[in-house]
């Protein structure tokens, strides 16, 4: 019965020292530029995806998919944790979509993707 109060004495001391972290899922996507379905006007769009948590930008990936179905991987820069931008120019006119992956510090890995016209 000693060993077994020293035990929960011990736990319930653990958790006034160690602050529990929030939980934290997926990364969640909150804003985005382009907007789903949105109509860019002209050739070029700055892409930006903001998420609800800090993401690992080497191991993220941004894909465009042409109207034909051709697909171009694009460069992903990150200007803060939870961002990812990337340039893209010679936009013709068409339906495109932007497909994203990210990993999140917690290790999940997230998916989506962002159709959007060029006119």
């Amino acid at each position: 019965m000693k060993n077994v109060s020293l035990t929960l004495l011990a736990f319930v001391a653990l958790l006034l020292i160690y602050p529990l972290a929030p939980l934290e899922g997926h990364a969640i996507l909150l804003a985005a530029a382009p907007a789903l379905n949105e109509t860019i006007h002209g050739t070029a769009v700055q892409v930006k995806l903001r998420f609800n948590a800090r993401i690992d930008g080497r191991r993220s990936r941004l894909m465009l998919v042409f109207p034909g179905g051709g697909e171009h991987l694009l460069a992903a820069n990150q200007p803060s944790p939870e961002i990812l931008t990337s340039a893209v120019s010679g936009l013709v006119p068409g339906s495109y979509t932007l497909r994203w992956q990210v990993l999140a510090e917690d290790g999940h890995i997230t998916r989506g993707e962002l159709p959007f016209r060029a006119q």
